[in-house]
């Protein structure tokens, strides 16, 4: 298995230099050269199996063999075990044929979990292999940092630096990321928004002579590995309901469209998804892209669905690149058009996009109301990243007779401002996490200054 840039113009790279590498050299993100197919046959073969094995057969081909079968076999296993709820990603039914895929029984209580655990322990046994350590950056509106911190704290070869918006996280983000005190964990609150986070992490992987040769990890999203393992859990729900005999569709709350990019790579594997419909709050790029083809930045509004509250979808990128026939120069020239002035897709590929993809945006009001009505209606409450799925999935379905699964992304334990502000008490946190408001947090506030980020990066890495 090989692996390309969006942007064409980096070479093709093996799993190994993908997953140690994140993004292309030429700006890009790396996608399989060709996709693995899922027949009926290995899909419907799925059914009433492990977790864990079905991860191991869905993602086995896009590892191309450079981790022994044994071996990637037990990685999957450990990674999952860390789960709290023994399916890993349970399904709950909602209503006739609407479901909610419950995301987040892994230790941090979000959805990255169900990829940065298994990252973690891919990204250590290949370092481990080439007698290397790494440093690690990422940028987070607030889940990621967390997952990523809790899937590496245990990693003999990795040091690890989340940058995250300083008083723009739940408290509860925060404290599952700057309470980990392990002495390969660092977290930094940068004076400013996420996209100045993610802006840093982006120039700093663009030069990395400020580490003197040690090698810059990327675990967001923009790595492989990352979306590989997300497509695990499109398969498995959509087999628990009846596939590959029957067609399903989704609706995923969405920011950096990583998420969604993982389930339409499940489609183009051959798992039969009728509609995929992308969840967004107020900061609506990706709605605007696909319902008007305003392709444009807005300023960033701070909603009550914090880890959607982002100006540019990253992994979007990869969703083009399929949409433009996989045209890496028309891809590159729309998104230079794109970082200077408002722009549209080109009539084609937004045609087909529209095929498959739908998308609704809601308001604050909106989350809210969506929280009390799912509660009225179903006895559960939402975090407000899934309120926009249930909201929208309502909204923009294609039809009744199709199995609707949105995924629960977040514990509402995470968001208990929304939680309250929707007229609940709120959620308590599980018992592993009970007294997490009273322990000790370890972080450094910094501006927003690419410099001062790096000189700190590198004076602490070990």
């Amino acid at each position: 298995m090989r692996y390309i840039s969006t942007r064409g113009q980096a070479p093709a790279l093996s799993f190994e230099e993908v997953v140690l590498t994140g993004m292309a050299s030429d700006g890009g993100l790396y996608v399989p050269e060709t996709v693995p197919r899922l027949s009926h046959e290995n899909l419907a073969a799925m059914a009433g199996l492990s977790y864990a094995e079905i991860a191991f057969r869905v993602m086995q081909p896009y590892v191309g063999g450079e981790i022994d079968d044994e071996t990637f076999r037990g990685i999957v296993r450990d990674a999952y075990a860390t789960f709290s709820h023994d399916a890993v990603v349970p399904l709950n039914q909602l209503d006739a044929n609407h479901f909610l895929l419950e995301l987040f029984h892994g230790p941090t209580l979000a959805f990255k979990d169900v990829a940065l655990q298994l990252l973690g322990r891919i990204l250590d046994h290949f370092l481990a292999k080439r007698g290397e350590r790494a440093v690690i950056m990422g940028a987070t509106s607030g889940d990621t940092g967390s997952a990523a911190i809790e899937g590496c704290r245990h990693c003999d070869n990795l040091d690890i630096f989340i940058l995250h918006p300083h008083n723009r996280v739940s408290e509860v983000q925060r404290r599952q990321m700057t309470t980990v005190l392990a002495d390969n964990v660092f977290n930094i609150a940068i004076e400013g928004n996420f996209d100045d986070a993610q802006a840093m992490v982006k120039a700093s992987f663009a030069d990395q002579a400020f580490l003197n040769g040690t090698r810059l990890v990327a675990v967001n999203s923009i790595n492989w590995a990352r979306i590989m393992a997300q497509i695990v859990y499109y398969v498995a729900s959509a087999v628990a309901l009846g596939a590959p005999h029957r067609a399903v569709s989704f609706c995923v709350p969405s920011a950096n469209f990583g998420n969604v990019f993982a389930g339409y790579m499940a489609y183009r594997s051959g798992l039969p998804v009728k509609q995929f419909i992308v969840a967004t709050n107020a900061n609506d790029i990706l709605h605007r892209t696909l319902a008007a083809n305003d392709f444009s930045k807005r300023e960033l509004v701070a909603t009550l669905a914090p880890s959607m509250d982002i100006v540019v979808s990253s992994n979007f990128e990869r969703l083009l690149f399929e949409a433009y026939g996989r045209d890496g120069a028309a891809v590159a020239a729309l998104l230079e058009r794109f970082q200077v002035e408002p722009t549209a897709l080109a009539e084609a590929p937004l045609a087909s996009l529209r095929e498959r993809f739908a998308s609704h945006s809601v308001d604050d009001a909106t989350i809210l109301e969506a929280i009390r009505e799912a509660h009225h209606r179903t006895q559960e409450i939402l975090d407000p990243h899934t309120a926009t799925g249930y909201r929208a999935a309502e909204r923009a379905r294609a039809d009744a007779e199709t199995p609707m699964i949105t995924l629960a992304t977040a514990h509402p334990a995470k968001f208990a401002e929304a939680v309250v502000k929707a007229g609940f008490p709120g959620v308590p946190l599980p018992p592993h996490m009970e007294d997490l408001l009273e322990r000790e947090e370890r972080y450094v506030v910094l501006p927003a200054e690419l410099t001062e980020v790096q000189k700190f990066v590198a004076e602490n890495r070990r």
